[in-house]
């Protein structure tokens, strides 16, 4: 079993005639996800054409969910367009929402996760500036790579995009249930906790990677949940150990401020409820690994 995205999955792309949002199409396509149209009301009524799939372009999420059964959306717009492109989401009941786009202003992503809430949380967003989701052998939402890993039993979830790749690549021969990049902005929608939550629930997933960074306090909420309610193994890997303070690294919401958010906090934190963390993303492959050949 998978989490939020299955083989069942169809997936329409908001901005689908873009260059971003035709690249990664052709991808998903390739990599057996059903994806089912796309969105761009300047363009709707036309068609796109991915290596002899054609897929129908629609004016709103609205008629795209009506006409294909759509249950997950993948944002491709640009960032001053992406708050009205996710609020239109939300408005249509999308249950799955994943945004890709980078640069989304912070009181944007402020706004339409609130408004997501004031909706009763129908839609779940995972993002902004986020790889998306991939459940190997089944789907893939968003730009995640489908052929560097397999079908598993470990789930991951990962503020970093890249460490999120290199983690699938590493564990490879054991494989994956669900791996969701959730993003590194300092407003996201979906949570490590989130995530750790519905791989507890799963019964298909064994063990649980976690990838955090510095800045903010994230990983530390995590720990108290996992410490209550995770009873799963989990390792984790914490991003920016050498990181200076003051400075903005990578992600937006990777800065340390003082003694909030540094590395060292969050590895501590973490390992005080029993969960190993390695040095490097390496070593929280290899703790894994001794997991799973114990199960």
């Amino acid at each position: 079993m998978a989490i939020w995205l299955t083989e069942n999955s169809k997936i329409i792309v908001q901005g689908i005639t873009g260059s971003e949002g035709m690249k990664h199409s052709r991808r998903m396509l390739a990599s057996g996800a059903q994806v089912v149209g796309g969105v761009n009301a300047r363009k709707a009524g036309q068609t796109v054409d991915f290596d002899g799939t054609t897929l129908p372009v629609f004016g709103t999420v609205k008629e795209a969910i009506e006409r294909t059964g759509a249950d997950v959306s993948v944002v491709f717009v640009p960032p001053k367009f992406t708050k009205d492109a996710v609020v239109e989401a939300i408005d249509a009941e999308i249950p799955l929402a994943v945004v890709i786009t980078e640069g989304v202003p912070v009181h944007d992503t402020a706004y339409f996760w609130a408004y997501a809430v004031e909706k009763g949380n129908a839609t779940r967003i995972i993002g902004p500036n986020c790889p998306g989701i991939a459940s190997p052998g089944k789907s893939n939402a968003g730009i995640i790579p489908a052929d560097i890993t397999s079908p598993g039993r470990i789930g991951l979830v990962s503020k970093s995009g890249t460490l999120t790749y290199q983690m699938m690549y590493e564990l490879r021969d054991i494989g994956f249930s669900t791996c969701v990049g959730i993003g590194g902005d300092p407003i996201i929608g979906t949570t490590h906790i989130d995530a750790l939550q519905a791989f507890q629930d799963d019964p298909e997933t064994d063990a649980i990677v976690m990838i955090g960074e510095i800045g903010g306090d994230a990983e530390e909420r995590a720990a108290a949940y996992i410490e209550q309610h995770v009873t799963k193994p989990v390792v984790g890997y914490v991003a920016g150990f050498t990181a200076p303070e003051g400075k903005t690294m990578g992600h937006a919401g990777a800065i340390v401020s003082g003694s909030a958010g540094t590395a060292q906090a969050k590895k501590e934190a973490l390992e005080k409820v029993g969960v190993r963390v390695g040095k490097t993303p390496s070593e929280t492959a290899v703790l894994m690994r001794e997991i799973m050949n114990k199960l």
